[in-house]
């Protein structure tokens, strides 16, 4: 009795603090709505302390990002509770369950976020916000609906988890996952296409050609949904999507580090290392495909605007595009690092050590090729010594077709990591496993071979050519050999024989470390992309369209961006880090709650 009504007193308290947060979102929308009243004639008004653009910046980071945490992780959560339904392996179910109570404690948050961020919005730039609410007003009202949408369906996912077990009833709670789901991309979409449409402010005409959607005097002639499906939105969309699977994933590998490193029991540590394990799976699923969507986000801002895409990569933000090279190479050295160290959990998965310095080398070496710039940092005595500011060998490596060879090297070489992770501890009963195995090598060996001819003869054709032909056949091979070969290897494994259980709970701390850092690249990695897009408008609310004539109308510099992505990573990971711990306290409480009640059994009797 006492346990029921201390559980059902915390789900209260729950309540109670997400409707007192939904009530000062709607409090701060009064007050920014009152202060929004006199928009027509004030362009702009400062944010007292830090600044109009450090507020907004700031506000809108953390806003995104717990909302990227919110959006990934249903997704993998209503797909890990199907794959338990269909097993009818509880495990499942109680991990997808705990992911879900880890949206509860974020979504709060990002609602709140939200609702400061559009405080400051309106209240700071309220032409700006003007603007836009006349040609977005109706996807506006629709994102407030989609909002209260997904806020009662995350209720009913999360609260009606114990309740609906049964068969029929499980059904239906898979599909209030799925609908939570449906929300939340929805959301992401419409309020992507407010930012793209101030990056890139056009339509794509029949010949790929930007179709401008404003006249000369900066009047807005086109239709809602020409403003919505601008030329950058869908690929933006798709990008985040991807993104935000991984940052999920990332940040629930983080978690079960955490929880792992902070268990007390054999069972706990068994339980958090295959979550940490899930996590980790998820951020190498999006982290893959994730150059591929960058590359045709990338593409797309070429051909919208060239002076833009060159800005991008070959001028003002250039060395950022260095720095995103490091942290992606991090996180692809630390993704394969914690699946070689997981090998060690399983009885058999030895026999592959010996393939693991030579995937070491390929990918440091790649890396090192994808974040080598083309023009170098040098002084006049250095430049006179290799005759300019590009060198004859190392200068090559710093030209697009070189690194997106070496990216879907990377991708491949990632690939056959898991793939080795998969096989460990089994062997194949068909008779035809040592042909399957030629087979697998022959496709590799062949798609490395053509991706690597490929990237050279970028080097001598023009540049158009290389971008919408070369480069995409390179994906195609880079995706076609995953795809064959897990098909194959499904086929062949499919009856396999296990020498033994996977030792769940066995891995060293290091490996949990490695989640943790995997985290805050992934954080890290979304604040300087956020940056960069941003400051593709330079000097533009609109580009193009509507200049920024505010005090802060500058692009900041790369070390000021970076400065300021570093207080907003350690703000959101404090926030995180406070979930994380509120989490193990409620387990804490929950432990010590059978003695007390059975304290109070003998003493009534």
């Amino acid at each position: 009795m006492y346990l029921t009504k201390h559980l059902n007193m915390s789900q209260s308290k729950n309540r109670l603090y997400f409707l007192l947060g939904l009530l000062v979102i709607y409090l701060l929308l009064m007050v920014a709505t009152t202060f929004a009243q006199d928009a027509t004639d004030t362009e702009y008004r400062p944010f007292p302390g830090i600044g109009s653009r450090n507020a907004a910046w700031i506000a809108a980071q953390l806003h995104l990002l717990f909302g990227s945490f919110i959006l990934g992780v249903p997704m993998f959560a209503v797909v890990i509770e199907f794959v338990g339904m269909k097993t009818k392996d509880k495990r499942y179910d109680k991990m997808a369950q705990e992911f879900i109570k880890l949206c509860m404690g974020a979504f709060s948050t990002t609602a709140l976020m939200g609702g400061v961020l559009v405080f400051i919005l309106i209240w700071c730039y309220p032409k700006v916000m003007n603007k836009l609410s006349g040609i977005f007003g109706p996807t506006m009202i629709f994102y407030v609906i989609l909002f209260f949408g997904e806020t009662f369906t995350l209720y009913l996912y999360s609260y009606g988890w114990d309740r609906m077990q049964g068969k029929v009833s499980k059904m239906w709670h898979l599909f209030l996952g799925v609908l939570l789901n449906v929300f939340g991309t929805a959301i992401m979409f419409v309020s992507n296409s407010w930012l793209t449409y101030q990056t890139s402010p056009a339509i794509m005409g029949p010949d790929h050609e930007p179709i401008p959607l404003h006249d000369e005097s900066g009047a807005f002639i086109g239709t809602l949904w020409q403003a919505v499906n601008n030329y950058t939105w869908m690929p933006v969309n798709i990008h985040r999507l991807i993104g935000n699977i991984a940052f999920g994933g990332a940040i629930v590998g983080a978690y079960s580090a955490f929880r792992f490193l902070a268990a007390k029991t054999r069972e706990d540590k068994a339980h958090y290392d295959w979550m940490g394990y899930t996590g980790n799976f998820i951020a190498l699923c999006g982290l893959i495909p994730l150059p591929f969507a960058g590359y045709w986000l990338g593409r797309e801002i070429y051909m919208f605007n060239n002076t833009m895409g060159i800005n991008m990569m070959g001028s003002l933000f250039s060395w950022l595009f260095i720095i995103q090279a490091v942290m992606i190479g991090v996180l692809f050295i630390g993704a394969n690092y914690y699946l070689w160290s997981g090998m060690t959990r399983i009885a058999g998965g030895e026999i592959y050590a010996r393939y693991r310095p030579y995937m070491i080398a390929i990918i440091v070496l790649c890396v090192a090729v994808w974040m080598t710039p083309r023009t170098l940092i040098m002084s006049p005595t250095e430049l006179a010594a290799i005759g300019g500011a590009n060198h004859p060998l190392v200068g090559l490596f710093g030209l697009m077709t070189a690194k997106n060879t070496v990216v879907n090297l990377i991708i491949l070489t990632t690939f056959l990591s898991f793939l080795f992770y998969r096989r460990s501890g089994k062997t194949p009963t068909v008779g035809w496993s040592k042909v399957g195995n030629i087979v697998i090598a022959a496709i590799f060996g062949l798609a490395v071979a053509a991706i690597v001819t490929i990237g050279i003869a970028g080097f001598k054709v023009a540049s158009d050519f290389r971008v919408n032909v070369l480069t995409p056949i390179q994906v195609i091979i880079a995706l076609a050999v995953m795809i064959l070969v897990t098909v194959i290897d499904l086929i062949m494994y499919r009856k396999a024989m296990r020498s033994n259980e996977i030792n769940w709970g066995q891995m060293t701390d290091r490996s949990q470390y490695v989640l943790i850092l995997l985290a805050i690249t992934f954080t890290s990695l979304m604040g300087l992309m956020g940056y960069a897009r941003s400051g593709l408008r330079e000097a533009w609310h609109i580009f193009g369209v509507m200049p920024d004539t505010s005090p802060d109308a500058h692009t900041p510099l790369l070390a000021d961006a970076v400065n300021m992505i570093s207080v907003i990573m350690v703000i959101f990971f404090a926030l995180v880090g406070f979930i994380f711990w509120l989490g193990l306290w409620g387990d804490k409480k929950k432990e010590e709650q059978p003695s007390i009640e059975a304290e109070a059994t003998t003493g009534d009797d």
